[in-house]
């Protein structure tokens, strides 16, 4: 395996420290975050969730639906 030198910002630094799980390397960190995820991926992710959540989660969806439909509309 070969390895690259890349520079990043502190603030990315900083976010990717907060990330790194324990035990793991930058490299998992980032090879974690960037792993490519269908759907399907999700499902059964919320079988859990209370009334409460769920209401919750679709008042929020409704709101940042709404605010993108704005965006879309200027």
């Amino acid at each position: 395996m070969g390895f690259k030198t890349i520079t990043i910002s502190d603030e990315a630094y900083m976010r990717l420290l907060k990330l790194k799980r324990k035990k793991e390397s930058f490299t998992d960190v980032i090879l974690r975050l960037t792993r490519g995820r269908s759907i399907s991926h999700h499902h059964g992710k919320w079988k859990d969730m209370s009334e409460e959540e769920e209401n919750k989660l679709f008042k929020l969806l409704s709101e940042v639906w709404s605010t993108w439909q704005l965006e879309e509309s200027v």
